[in-house]
């Protein structure tokens, strides 16, 4: 069971990042401060769930939360910082977004950067712990999914619409075929054999 608050505090605000895994694509990060009395029978963290659930759960989320704000890091921010420092320059966008100022942040994972004055906690599996982390995990890979998919169109042959950007054999047996897109993370081993590939 998912509890609702971890600092006591009212306006506490749960971020969460999808994406860091991927050879292709954006990091997607999410932050969300959630009602006092919210609740979804589905809620979990958003791995755990198909994604018809997650698709279910998106506008809920955003109808019921207090705020919410989603951020996109794209593969040239993510080559130029890291991914570990993009995923966190797309949590302190997200929380930027809110329209509340939050009281406090719980952020998924164990590592984080203060924001502004606002004290925080990192929490390790925490999207699977605190509904507020569930909740922005959702949106993080709902927004990141429907964008995945949309750039899919323009590159069907690496099948991101399956596969999301993440290093399945599928993927990099078509980075080894087609060679890479400018939607590839350039500063990733996109192929294990190759120290560098030619771009």
């Amino acid at each position: 069971m998912l509890k609702l608050n971890f600092s006591g505090h009212q306006l506490e605000a749960g971020t969460d990042e999808a994406g860091r895994g991927c050879l292709s694509g954006p990091v997607v990060a999410a932050a969300v401060i959630l009602p006092d009395d919210f609740q979804h029978e589905l809620l979990n963290d958003s791995k755990q769930l198909s994604e018809k659930k997650r698709q279910k759960l998106r506008p809920y989320i955003e109808e019921h939360a207090l705020a919410f704000g989603v951020s996109f890091i794209h593969q040239e921010e993510v080559d130029e910082l890291n991914v570990l420092q993009a995923s966190i320059t797309g949590m302190h966008r997200s929380i930027q977004q809110l329209n509340i100022q939050p009281e406090f942040i719980i952020v998924d994972g164990n590592k984080f950067k203060p924001h502004e004055e606002i004290p925080h906690q990192t929490i390790v599996k925490g999207d699977a712990k605190f509904m507020s982390i569930a909740a922005a995990s959702v949106l993080a890979k709902t927004y990141r999914d429907e964008y995945m998919e949309k750039i899919h169109q323009e590159f069907p042959q690496y099948n991101w619409k399956k596969n999301k950007g993440y290093p399945t054999k599928e993927h990099r047996e078509a980075i080894r075929q087609f060679g890479a897109t400018p939607y590839h993370r350039k500063s990733f081993k996109l192929l294990p054999e190759q120290l560098k590939l030619e771009l």
